[in-house]
């Protein structure tokens, strides 16, 4: 399969524009609230996603799918900005992107009980080296003083793993346009609460911050969500689009310093580490394993008797 007509262009596009989300969200939180730059990325969203449904004649969802397009806009956009720019308000871009990177193995977790998707040893072993990681992270600067901006991110990250499994119940209905604009639309109404401080603080703004904010709604928020959507529904397996987020702590590191001048900690660094350490064998043991202890028994995943997609 050609690059262009896999799930790979769309995962990519997506982990671009989220890795620059979080630069360009510390950015514009030097002058807007969270709240108010949470109801202002959304709008954004929202109103270039109308356009297109607009154009493309979108059509809506049926009566019994409202509630779950309600719950996946609370999810991953009402409640998942709240947190998540409350939290990236308090520590670097780096550093908010390791958390988060925490999102595929959360949402397997959560599928464990949910769906009944069963975790083999090495995955239980990798989520016990995420959790020293997250310890390294959290108290290596000193157990008193612990920044609490870190547990607004584990809460985005765990809004963020829920509103994976609504998609992934939603695409198998609707198409990824479809089932991500609806959930940006409810997300972006229940939002609306703080539109009276949006307005006050963005009639002031001055054309930088203007700019932050168009770019993580249009970006960040539209094209990444409706790519990352349209990633799960080409790929096979849920794993082989997760995967992507491994590279976003290492790009935001990168525009965090060329864009913001931010240096990541030594908390960061070695507890970041830990963590993708911890992802990376979640994701690949199964095929570590079967390359060099069970060369013999063919070259079917230990995870899924699949193939995988390429």
């Amino acid at each position: 399969m050609k690059w262009k007509d896999s799930f790979h262009s769309y995962a990519a596009t997506t982990i671009i524009f989220w890795s620059l989300a979080y630069v360009f969200t510390k950015l514009a939180l030097g002058y807007f609230s969270p709240f108010s730059l949470g109801f202002l990325r959304y709008a954004v969203a929202s109103l270039s996603l109308a356009t297109v449904a607009f154009f493309t004649r979108m059509k809506l969802p049926g009566k019994r799918d409202v509630l779950w397009f309600m719950a996946s806009g609370a999810a991953g956009f009402f409640l998942y900005m709240i947190a998540f720019n409350k939290g990236q308000g308090m520590v670097t871009a780096s550093t908010g992107s390791v958390v988060i990177a925490t999102v595929p193995v959360i949402t397997a977790l959560l599928a464990r009980f949910i769906y009944g998707e069963r975790l083999l040893g090495f995955q239980w072993a990798a989520i016990g080296i995420q959790f020293i990681g997250v310890l390294v992270l959290t108290l290596m600067n000193g157990i008193f003083s612990i920044n609490p901006g870190l547990f607004w991110l584990f809460l985005a990250a765990l809004l963020v793993s829920i509103y994976n499994l609504l998609q992934r119940k939603l695409t198998k209905t609707y198409p990824a346009l479809q089932s991500s604009a609806f959930s940006i639309f409810f997300g972006t109404l229940f939002l609306a609460v703080f539109l009276p401080t949006s307005v006050n603080e963005v009639l002031y703004a001055p054309g930088i911050q203007i700019f932050y904010v168009v770019t993580l709604g249009i970006g960040s928020s539209a094209i990444a969500y409706v790519s990352w959507s349209k990633a799960f529904a080409k790929a096979k397996q849920m794993s082989q689009v997760s995967n992507y987020m491994f590279v976003t702590p290492f790009l935001t590191s990168i525009f965090g310093f060329l864009m913001a001048n931010e240096v990541p900690d030594k908390a960061t660094l070695t507890g970041g580490t830990i963590i993708l350490s911890g992802i990376l064998i979640y994701n690949f043991g199964g095929k570590i394993y079967e390359s060099f202890f069970a060369p013999k028994r063919g070259r079917h995943s230990v995870i899924d008797k699949k193939p995988s997609s390429e």
